[in-house]
């Protein structure tokens, strides 16, 4: 069950660029994802770059060793292991360049560490295209169960188990091992046991606006050091913070980042809830769904779509702004913000804040998403979508 957007996109990216990174979390499927990019291709060479054997190929002498694949896919996994290649694979790819040989011969999976992220931008500009690998979205389980995906979240070894608890299972491991071995081998000398508090408070604090005093005083560590786990974190693609809008308006702004621990399944596992009674009887029920919604929205939008929420000293606020001015769609889709707000009900409504936001911003497009597969009128220019439904119409705006 491998993204076919996913797979259309690298397929794409390998015909156009000399070297393509595919990023993801740990056991997201990036591998699988490489190895059936390359199952039928008979010139193509995978290494894993955490196997002793494959690293020793390629690091004694890299140079010798890509001069001799010269031609081929190289499927480089684990890259972040061995930043030192970055600067040779600079060098083959400019050689490259100057006799015009064909692109897409380096294909990077990376768990996007910060190291992965550093030395990709800096020794490969303009040679170097990404894509990011996400869990499973509610799009490609459409014909299953989306408030499965919801609760498990879209990790395909959690997804997929036979039951409930053995997803919890997983996920619980999953964390643990990431704690504990993934990334102290990606470099960041942290507690263990520090960053899963912080972790499990991000997640108890799911779509709230960052507050570094109060996590460093629960921690006994500095606001600078929160920083540095949040940064770390946001890096390695399991949490993502999003930005205030700050448009002209002459309102007092929201200005800090609003933080959502991007996996649902991991906001679940997290706080010790296995089951969807649990989680619906707990206070996170409609703040994780919001989380789990704005992954699936954000993911489904054109490139270059501008991403905020909205939220004032006076009581507006928006959960998501879409804006489409960089957007990569048609000029007519280019003009005006889209307001959403996210409900879990099924019945959903808007709150006064709602109305004065989308007045301050003069929303183009006004949308309540609430689980659910029909539509259907609010009143006064608010549209009740579906999750699935706008994710379809997102897709069809990019050009």
């Amino acid at each position: 069950m491998i993204s076919r957007v996913c797979q259309s996109a690298l397929t794409q990216l390998l015909a156009s660029f000399p070297a393509v990174a595919l990023l993801g979390p740990r056991q997201v499927g990036k591998t699988t994802l490489a190895l059936e990019q390359i199952e039928n291709n008979s010139n193509a060479t995978y290494l894993d770059l955490e196997n002793p054997a494959d690293k020793l190929k390629v690091v004694s002498d890299p140079i010798d060793y890509f001069a001799r694949h010269a031609g081929e896919l190289l499927v480089l996994d684990e890259i972040h292991r061995v930043p030192e290649l970055f600067p040779v694979l600079r060098g083959v790819i400019d050689r490259q360049r100057r006799r015009k040989q064909s692109t897409g011969q380096f294909l990077l999976l990376g768990s996007a560490s910060l190291d992965l992220l550093k030395q990709s931008s800096e020794s490969l500009a303009g040679r170097l295209a990404t894509i990011e690998l996400t869990p499973f979205l509610a799009e490609e389980v459409a014909n299953r169960s989306v408030d499965a995906l919801w609760v498990r979240g879209g990790f395909p070894d959690s997804y997929l188990a036979k039951d409930d608890a053995a997803s919890f299972r997983w996920r619980t491991a999953f964390i643990q091992t990431y704690l504990e071995r993934d990334i102290p081998a990606l470099g960041p000398r942290i507690p263990a046991e520090t960053l899963r508090r912080f972790w499990t408070m991000l997640a108890a604090a799911q779509g709230s606006i960052l507050n570094h005093a109060i996590l460093a005083h629960s921690l006994s560590i500095s606001g600078q050091t929160i920083t540095r786990y949040l940064d770390l974190l946001v890096d390695l693609l399991l949490v993502r913070r999003l930005q205030p809008w700050s448009g002209n308006v002459i309102k007092r702004l929201a200005k800090r980042p609003k933080v959502y621990v991007r996996d649902s399944g991991l906001v679940h596992a997290l706080l010790g809830l296995p089951t969807a009674e649990q989680i619906l009887s707990n206070m996170i029920s409609g703040l994780s769904w919001e989380g789990f919604a704005i992954e699936n929205i954000l993911a489904a939008a054109p490139t270059g779509t501008q991403r905020h929420y909205y939220r004032t000293a006076a009581g507006a606020e928006i959960d998501l702004l879409l804006d489409f001015r960089s957007a990569a769609v048609s000029s007519k889709n280019r003009e005006g913000l889209w307001a959403i707000e996210i409900k879990r009900n099924s019945t959903p409504s808007v709150s006064k804040g709602f109305h004065i936001g989308c007045a301050d911003i003069r929303a183009k497009r006004k949308l309540v998403v609430y689980p659910s597969d029909s539509s259907f009128s609010l009143g006064q220019k608010i549209e009740a979508i579906g999750l699935l439904d706008l994710v379809r119409e997102l897709r069809a705006l990019a050009v």
